[in-house]
């Protein structure tokens, strides 16, 4: 499954933007790099790049949170922190099991979808509060 980055997903704030879009590639790379049947070193290489990759994008949108006195920052810091232990926990079951299509699959469709719905909900409220936008609770 692809995942398409478009208008939708814009937060407006370019930053974060960019490093949605990166994690986005990120997760389309390792789809087509299991379907192409790439060795379980190569896909294992491209799990831990996604995950340094989506440790640094939470670093630095929560310092952005906090510099602007978010305050939903707490509860946001919460997700981010309880994705980072699931997608720890799978990158753990692939170093023992292997990266098996399965596996790499149930990773890449977990991440896609998490940061997805992330983007469309968490994210979009933070970023119209620092762009001075009208924050709700929703």
């Amino acid at each position: 499954m692809a995942y398409l980055w478009d208008k939708n997903l814009e937060t407006g704030y370019k930053l974060v933007d960019d490093q949605h879009r990166e994690l986005i590639n990120a997760v389309n790379a390792l789809n087509e790099a299991n379907y192409a049947g790439q060795g379980s070193h190569e896909l294992l290489e491209i799990v831990l790049f996604l995950i340094r990759y989506a440790n640094r994008h939470f670093r630095e949108e929560e310092a952005l949170q906090r510099r602007f006195h978010y305050p939903e920052y707490s509860r946001h810091k919460t997700y981010h922190d309880d994705f980072k232990a699931q997608v720890n926990g799978l990158s753990k079951k692939m170093m023992g099991e292997g990266a098996t299509p399965e596996l790499v699959n149930e990773v890449a469709v977990f991440i896609g979808e998490w940061l997805i719905n992330h983007i469309k909900g968490d994210d979009f409220a933070m970023a119209a509060f620092i762009q001075g936008g009208q924050y709700t609770d929703s």
